[in-house]
């Protein structure tokens, strides 16, 4: 891959969340950070969720004589170790310079580059641990597959994160299950970046450290940009300094781009946000359908219906900065939401839970090691907020799901319940 122009500063990339995704992207990134070491510092840290593991018998590292073996172990020292998180990511070797980090306050310090992946309720509260801790003219991009949504509006988790810490904050989804790239299958992704027009042109503060930089004087510049909503931001960003190469959408590619991995990248941020929220609900009907096993002609509909509740929710709430195209055509649109109503887990768990004969939070407990499903948390988010707007019945999909949800209808009214 072409290498950009020499800088005076390189970028320094932080990986927050070190799930099965968290840890795929950081595989990729520190990848990519190893073969452009013009344009990037060495090491990748990723930020682990410390908690005790147990190395499986099943795994290769697995040694009766290690003291690794014997008993519950950091799961950061085993990454570093095995270069391997044997919980989240077993079987999978991670490249040396990915470092895993107990510490979030220290796994972000002179970080330029933000990746943030993990649970997006937990948002929130890893945004205020950061606050003070970060550049003040970082960059960010969300892998988090979901929209904030309360009885007030929908909101991007790149806004809330952008908002929260006073940075800019793009955004990455695709149809990409975790495990398969892991492996280096081939897949696609779409990145959002709308780059903010004052960065790399201003001169580097004299201090570097968040607190210092962070001090409102003069001589800081701070300029305007416009969100999602397509009105100026309450976020007064910090340029980008012209020490460090340019973050657009060349560098994004050369970030996260593998031969196994390719990345398109667009300006429309609102969409590839909703479609990674938004499947996750139509994943669910579809895998209601196939617990049922109606066959692919019914799930073939739900997934119709599905794409065009999608597009219409993007469009009526988003309409000033969404593209209706991205849902039809990028990865993190239709793509996506075939991967997810064919081998998702919010598919999974939700077929399971009715050949099961029990509720998806129950089948998520069983099969989920610990982690959470997106789409559960999602319909309830946007049925809340459509039943406020009084629109439930102008979204029936959306709607039956919740429902369902909550064992106010059935799978089997779900032909009726969509029918126009």
């Amino acid at each position: 891959m072409t290498q950009l122009s020499p800088y005076a500063k390189k970028h320094k990339v932080t990986v927050v969340g070190s799930g099965n995704w968290g840890s795929s992207i950081s595989k990729m990134v520190a990848e990519n950070v190893a073969a452009n070491p013009d344009v990037f510092e060495p090491i990748v840290e990723m930020w682990v969720y410390e908690e005790n593991v147990e190395v499986p018998k099943t795994s290769k590292h697995y040694d009766p004589s290690s003291p690794l073996c014997n008993g519950p172990q950091n799961l950061t020292e085993l990454i570093n170790h095995y270069h391997e998180n044997v919980k989240y990511l077993p079987d999978i070797t991670l490249p040396n310079n990915l470092h895993a980090n107990p510490s979030l306050q220290e796994s972000v310090k002179d970080s330029s580059i933000l990746i943030f992946n993990l649970p997006h309720q937990f948002i929130q509260g890893i945004c205020q641990q950061l606050k003070g801790h970060i550049l003040p003219y970082a960059r960010g991009i969300s892998c988090i597959k979901g929209v904030h949504v309360t009885d007030e509006g929908v909101s991007l988790f790149s806004e809330t994160i952008g908002r929260e810490l006073g940075i800019y904050c793009g955004a990455l989804s695709g149809a990409n299950i975790a495990s398969e790239i892991a492996k280096g299958l081939y897949a696609e992704t779409t990145i959002a970046y709308d780059p903010p027009h004052m960065d790399s042109k201003a001169p580097t503060p004299k201090s570097g450290s968040p607190s210092a930089s962070a001090v409102n004087i003069p001589t800081i510049v701070h300029f305007e940009h416009k969100d999602s909503s397509g009105n100026f931001s309450k976020v007064k960003l910090q340029p980008l300094p012209a020490e460090y190469p340019v973050v657009d959408h060349a560098f994004m590619k050369l970030l996260f781009h593998r031969p196994y991995f390719h990345v398109r990248v667009i300006h429309d941020v609102a969409g590839v946000s909703l479609g990674g929220a938004l499947k996750n609900v139509v994943a669910l009907a579809a895998g209601f359908v196939d617990g049922k096993a109606w066959g692919d002609n019914a799930k073939a509909a739900i997934m119709r219906v599905g794409l065009l509740e999608m597009v219409k929710f993007g469009t009526m709430f988003f309409g000033a900065s969404v593209n209706s195209q991205t849902f039809t055509e990028e990865s993190c649109g239709v793509a996506d939401l075939i991967t997810s109503c064919n081998g998702g887990r919010n598919h999974r768990c939700a077929k399971l839970s009715v050949e099961r004969g029990i509720p998806v939070e129950e089948v998520e407990k069983q099969e989920l090691n610990g982690q959470m499903l997106q789409g559960t948390l999602a319909a309830k988010e946007v049925n809340s907020f459509l039943k406020k707007k009084g629109l439930e019945d102008e979204f029936p999909l959306f709607t039956a799901v919740y429902r369902i949800l909550l064992g106010e209808v059935t799978v089997e009214d779900i032909p009726s319940l969509i029918e126009r």
